[in-house]
């Protein structure tokens, strides 16, 4: 019998799904797939990004920042179960710890945080979530994260990688479901193709652009992009789940809404994807592959050849992310 399509995202804070991959999710929940939202924090670091929320009549209006932080706090559980809603996930799962704040910030040493949490405890939380909702695809952060080092988004690369892995080995967490393994793995990616489609447009429609030299500077990853999602039927999800999210992002940026919806599809109506694991086929050359679920039938735990392939190709990765994070892999 054929197993329910399931996709699995992993995210970082209330908001990340909304701006990595919201049209990609929209549009497999509009094909009958099953999405599933894991997200590894509360933000509680968060601060107010849209200033229009503190003019008279706004709900943050006066407060002290105090106030502030305990109201941005009370909301973006609502900001993000909205989100979750436009977007179409069938399920949202909170992993359970504190946001860990900014890089080199008081927060990181919270004993609560994402940054503090032990590796193979984190990573047994979403195992178990894994083994129960059994997704042929997960979709996480990628490896080389050097333009936005947050220890948050670190630690959802570490523990994903190490899910993927173990989630179909017994060993591992014999008291958190029956093993399942996950049949492929994708990081999300920034496309410099992407930016500059979207910088000249910008600067074509309103004669300037938000993107500086430090972005169109950024090294071109472009080579590494194995899949290419068409989603011009879906950027609303993308619009709409980020204005869900009213704290965090401000309506007037021009960062994220300088172009609408059609006019974001008139330049680029693609989201990039990095296979960097298969169990059901070699890794695709450069925007090779078309749908997540190439090569997926039904749902099957790997066998130990194939096993024992993936962690010898994650070892290998592992060192490489190691060496682009500046830091040693847990």
């Amino acid at each position: 019998m054929q197993a329910l399509r399931t996709l699995l995202t992993v995210h970082a804070h209330p908001d990340d799904e909304a701006s990595k991959g919201a049209a990609t999710v929209a549009k497999y929940h509009a094909d009958g797939v099953h999405t599933v939202l894991v997200c590894c924090t509360g933000g509680e670091e968060g601060d107010l990004q849209n200033p229009s929320l503190r003019e008279p009549g706004q709900p943050f209006h006066g407060l002290t920042p105090d106030q502030e932080k305990a109201k941005l706090a009370s909301l973006r559980p609502l900001e993000l179960a909205e989100s979750a809603r436009i977007i179409g996930f069938d399920e949202v799962v909170m992993l359970g710890y504190r946001d860990s704040g900014m890089p080199d910030t008081e927060a990181n040493s919270h004993p609560d945080s994402f940054h503090q949490a032990d590796i193979d405890e984190a990573t047994g939380r979403l195992v178990a979530v894994v083994r129960r909702t059994r997704p042929q695809v997960i979709l996480t952060y990628g490896d080389d994260q050097r333009g936005y080092p947050h220890p948050d988004h670190l630690r959802v690369h570490d523990v994903s990688v190490l899910a993927f892995e173990r989630s179909g080995d017994p060993d591992w967490y014999p008291d958190l479901g029956e093993p399942f393994q996950p049949s492929k793995l994708y990081y999300s990616t920034w496309s410099k193709a992407r930016l500059l489609a979207v910088h000249e447009a910008l600067i074509a429609k309103n004669g300037s652009s938000p993107y500086d030299e430090n972005w169109l500077d950024r090294p071109d990853n472009d080579h590494r992009i194995t899949t290419r999602i068409d989603v011009s039927a879906f950027q609303a999800a993308r619009s709409g789940s980020l204005r869900a999210h009213a704290t965090q992002i401000d309506p007037n940026e021009p960062w994220w809404f300088g172009l609408d919806d059609d006019e974001l599809n008139a330049v680029w109506p693609w989201e990039d994807w990095v296979l960097a694991r298969s169990l059901v086929g070699p890794i695709p050359g450069p925007r090779g592959e078309t749908d997540l679920f190439d090569g997926i039938g039904s749902a099957s735990d790997a066998s130990a050849p194939e096993f024992e392939r993936v962690g010898r190709q994650s070892a290998t990765e592992a060192a490489r992310g190691a060496r682009l994070r500046g830091r040693e892999t847990p």
